[in-house]
Order: C-alpha cells, then structure tokens, then sequence
C-alpha cells in the first residue's frame, strides 16, 4: 500500500485517511430473529450463496468522510500528479 492518496470530494486531503480493512463473514440468519444459524468458510459455503465480490480495502478521508474504494483516492491524487507535471 504505498500508494498516494488525494480525496476527490473535499480536494484538500493528502494525509489524513482512515484504512478500513473489510474481512466478510458468511452466514445464514434466522429470518424472524436474526441470529445467525449456520456460519460458513469460504470453501464450504452454501450452494446458494455467491461469493463476496466487493473490496478488501475501503478508505475514508479524515477531513471530510467520504469513504470509497481505494482505488477512487489513487487514482485522484495520480491525476493531480500527473495534471501538476504538465
């Protein structure tokens, strides 16, 4: 992860950032109380489950909180860099 990052949305942000590390749990509830019945491994899931497909790493900027993707921060602050050297 040493990669720069720069908040699009407040566009002053270029240190501040929360790293937020999502580690997805798969399970089945109990659709009247919510408990969870059954917790399944990645490689023993339910055949009528699909796979998590989202990210592994979100980030939230510390001045303003607007959390995204990682890559929306990377790719902001190399557009910069790249905008400032020309």
């Amino acid at each position: 992860m040493s990669t720069a990052y720069h908040c699009p949305n407040c566009k002053t942000n270029r240190t501040r950032f929360t790293i937020v590390e999502q580690h997805p749990r798969i399970v089945k509830l109990d659709a009247e109380t919510g408990e969870i019945i059954e917790e399944y491994s990645v490689e023993n899931k339910d055949p009528f489950h699909l796979a998590y497909r989202g990210p592994n790493v979100k980030i939230q900027c510390g001045v303003c909180g607007l959390l995204e993707d990682e890559e929306m921060f990377a790719k902001y602050a190399t557009y910069l860099q790249k905008r400032r050297n020309t």
